[in-house]
């Protein structure tokens, strides 16, 4: 089921962490749910409260950084004109 060149290529490192943003930013929105519904007062809850928004905050600023380099590299199509790819991008 994983993809054994997961990093191999920059399409398949923005796949990889478009992946993790979304898990990310899952386990974020459910540690907020708990920590909204149940109130934990253990010690350790705050740092594993705020841990997934950190790493959602880091995987989203590599995301985009990320996808502007896979989109600067992309070539445009040869049966186009130069004025409508500049147009579209």
């Amino acid at each position: 089921m994983a993809e054994p060149d997961l990093l191999r290529s920059e399409a398949s490192a923005v796949r990889a962490v478009g992946r993790l943003l979304c898990w990310s930013l899952a386990a974020a929105m459910i540690t907020a749910a708990v920590d909204a519904v149940l109130d934990p007062q253990a010690a350790w809850w705050a740092a594993a409260w705020s841990l997934p928004w950190w790493i959602f905050g880091a995987t989203a600023l590599a995301w985009a950084v990320l996808r502007a380099r896979e989109k600067a590299d992309r070539r445009p199509p040869h049966d186009t004109v130069r004025g409508d790819w500049d147009q579209a991008a």
